[in-house]
């Protein structure tokens, strides 16, 4: 197997079903009352955790000032977004069958920007990424209506 498949299983599908797991015991969680911060602090912890077991596999484990940087936007930025799931969850009758189709609509922020920032645009078919990014949104749509 070459690297492109092997990037496409471990960094693609293999997220895809484990984030789609990830919703449903989010779901359990909030329906069983435990509050935003409580459900933050345990995932932090289990990140920990994970974290603790991949740094003992891969052993690429070098950190400098900027990518701590940037590592802690990133967690600034996914905390505070599963925060507002589980509020729309617990307080507000939120359904994981509406809400992961529009929240999963963050690809079409994520492919944007890396077109952008990071000129990937320079090796994608753009007509293949506007029919992906129309099907995404339509199935959003879709699903939120459902």
């Amino acid at each position: 197997m070459d690297n492109k498949a092997i990037a496409i299983l471990l960094g693609g599908v293999l997220p895809a079903v484990l984030l789609g797991i990830a919703g449903i015991f989010q779901k359990f969680s909030t329906n069983n009352g435990i509050g935003t911060g409580p459900f933050l602090i345990g995932v932090g912890l289990t990140t920990i955790v994970v974290g603790g077991v991949f740094m003992l596999i891969d052993k690429q484990a070098g950190i400098s000032g900027q990518s701590a940087a940037f590592t802690m936007l990133y967690g600034l930025v996914w905390a505070s977004s599963t925060g507002f799931i589980a509020i729309a969850l617990s307080r507000f009758g939120g359904q994981i069958s509406q809400l992961v189709p529009l929240y999963n609509m963050n690809t079409l922020v994520a492919v944007l920007l890396g077109l952008l920032i990071f000129a990937e645009w320079r090796t994608v078919d753009p007509r293949k990424l506007a029919v992906a990014a129309i099907l995404i949104v339509a199935g959003g749509v879709l699903a939120s209506r459902a």
